[in-house]
């Protein structure tokens, strides 16, 4: 008999050979609806009050000091957020409480509870809770969700050590998030004491060894610059690739997010007021306005709606020069220049002509290095969280059915 024929899991511990059972999810999990308000012991938890996908909170919710009437729940029981598009929102609480808004409060039947926080996970389960009615606010069908069946193991003990493994790679998940985090803070903070503030003429924080004055000039006086505005090209299957607003993120060139191209000849009537080198800095004018990129590869288009900055000779260091539009001094200035309702945007000409302040080359160079090195960092420690999070991925599909 087939694996798949004798409904057992892909991926399983050793020891357990029973197949296991099919039921319907109402003989797994009751929707419990008895309502209270909260108080000092049983405090609420609210929509905003989980991370999306971890499934902790973000806050100490005995702190939260509000009174909020809601579904009653106990440290037995799980809580599922029914609301697209945010069906993966749960909470495995170890306290009892008021969950208000739009949570199930689920209690187990005759399943291990951590199981059951898990099953919710699972592919299998969120493609039913899809199928939501509702156009508005859609939300998950309890009619539906309730007579669907999941496989479940018959042993306690299975279900439990399936639920451990899961715990313990939340938990690792978690722990490497919160240094993303943090680390994400420290760059925040740095940005705030390694630039001038306004009306300042040296930073609160630099490297020692450095005692001059910035200097402050208008970008179109430091960077020559090229605007790649004018008719669209005709988009190919492939040939040169085409950077657009969609491509230029937090400080990098997302070649995958969006893949367009255009042909050779294309791309030299495109470019011929200036091809984009290694070490151009790229800034979006609208759809988003104020991205910053910086260009890592050849032979690359620039779209419309991106300008092209290029620092003069020994004045303005590149690699500083895109740190420094990613700064929140220069962000907020773009914010109150930019125009438009919906769409914020900037023109060119009001682009070129704010103020950027500097140092000394030697000192923008290691500024921007600092930058870099700190950068690489977190994309390590961001690559490391979705290895994880793609890892507990793969685990759902291949520990349940």
């Amino acid at each position: 008999m087939s694996e798949e024929k004798k409904r057992v899991p892909k991926l399983r511990f050793p020891g357990f050979e029973d197949e296991w059972e099919q039921r319907r999810f109402s003989e797994i999990a009751q929707r419990l609806s008895e309502t209270m308000v909260s108080d000092a012991d049983t405090p609420c938890v609210e929509y905003e009050d989980v991370i999306a996908e971890l499934g902790v909170l973000n806050k100490d919710i005995y702190a939260k000091n509000v009174v909020k009437n809601g579904i009653k729940f106990s440290l037995e029981d799980v809580l599922y957020g029914k609301l697209r598009p945010y069906l993966h929102n749960w909470l495995n609480p170890d306290f009892n409480g008021v969950a208000v808004g739009d949570w199930w409060v689920l209690k187990p039947i005759n399943v291990n509870k951590n199981f059951l926080f898990r099953l919710i996970q699972t592919s299998q389960y969120d493609d039913a809770a899809n199928q939501s009615f509702g156009t508005k606010m859609p939300r998950a069908d309890w009619s539906l969700i309730s007579n669907l069946e999941f496989y479940v193991p018959v042993c306690i003990e299975e279900q439990g050590k399936i639920a451990r493994v899961f715990g313990n790679l939340d938990n690792l998940i978690t722990l490497h998030q919160r240094k993303l985090e943090r680390l994400k803070q420290v760059k925040k903070e740095l940005f705030q004491k390694m630039f001038p503030k306004g009306g300042e003429k040296i930073p609160e924080l630099r490297f020692p060894g450095f005692l001059e004055d910035w200097e402050q000039r208008k970008l179109i006086e430091v960077c020559d610059y090229v605007d790649y505005r004018g008719k669209t090209p005709t988009k190919t299957e492939s040939g040169i690739f085409l950077v657009t607003a969609k491509n230029v993120k937090n400080g990098y060139i997302d070649y995958r997010c969006s893949r367009e191209f255009i042909s050779q000849n294309d791309y030299e009537e495109v470019m011929r007021r200036g091809k984009p080198e290694i070490g151009d800095v790229l800034i979006t004018t609208e759809a988003p306005c104020g991205n910053v990129a910086q260009v890592n590869t050849a032979n690359i288009a620039l779209a419309q709606r991106i300008i092209k900055y290029r620092g003069h000779s020994n004045v303005i260091d590149n690699t500083y020069l895109k740190h420094y539009l990613l700064s929140p001094v220069f962000q907020k200035l773009l914010f109150e220049k930019s125009s438009g309702g919906t769409v914020q945007g900037i023109k060119g000409s009001i682009l070129h002509k704010q103020d950027i302040q500097y140092p000394i080359f030697d000192e923008q160079i290691k500024i921007g290095q600092y930058f870099e090195n700190l950068d690489h960092f977190i994309t390590l420690h961001q690559r490391k969280l979705e290895h994880l999070q793609q890892l507990k991925k793969g685990l759902l599909q291949q520990m349940f059915i």
